[in-house]
């Protein structure tokens, strides 16, 4: 794929637009005004990584929409804090009394890989099987380093703040359960990339 300008890449400015179309619904009166700052920050510096990485490389269709899947859900759940989003729909789908949007979320951030490993295989940067296999552990390093950062956070905050920034929902497995789920997502992502057969040694 040859390299687009920012203007003239159709897929990043269309799914750009969706998502300040979603910021702005999540800056409406959210139930928080301090965790929606806290959980906002991380997706705009993300949103402006995306941009500042297309402005060297142009990824896939596909790995703009993998990217652009996490961003979506992360600000959604800014909103309404992550374990009062309204996903009654999903969790009886499942059987399960808890709200698990958070683990969807996390999942979602595991497909990330998919860029990664697409970006370095292009670039030539490494082997086939090294560069999936750095996408899968890159994603399980920043996993555990949001863990710690949500860990840090909560004890600062304190109170209801702190409690709804973690969203662990009164599981003390969360963030072990969190990290299985993103690197669920990483490993989904990396089968996706083998199937439409991008992965070749």
């Amino acid at each position: 794929m040859t390299h687009l300008p920012i203007r003239q890449n159709q897929t990043l400015l269309m799914l750009s637009a969706l998502y300040l179309t979603v910021l702005m619904f999540s800056a409406i009166s959210p139930l928080s005004r301090a965790v929606w700052l806290a959980e906002i920050i991380p997706a705009i510096g993300i949103l402006f990584g995306i941009f500042w990485a297309s402005t060297k490389h142009t990824f896939s269709k596909t790995a703009y929409m993998l990217m652009f899947i996490w961003l979506i859900l992360h600000t959604i759940g800014s909103k309404y804090t992550f374990s009062e989003v309204p996903f009654d729909w999903f969790n009886n789908l499942i059987g399960s009394e808890r709200n698990n949007f958070d683990r969807v979320a996390h999942f979602s951030i595991g497909l990330y890989a998919y860029p990664l490993a697409e970006f370095l295989m292009r670039k030539k940067h490494c082997k086939p099987t090294v560069a999936v296999l750095f996408s899968l552990f890159a994603i399980m390093s920043v996993a555990a380093g949001y863990e710690i950062i949500e860990w840090w956070y909560a004890a600062i905050a304190g109170g209801d703040e702190g409690i709804a920034f973690l969203g662990s929902q009164g599981d003390i497995w969360d963030a072990q359960k969190d990290m299985l789920c993103d690197t669920s997502g990483a490993l989904v992502s990396l089968m996706l990339l083998k199937v439409q057969g991008r992965i070749k040694e």
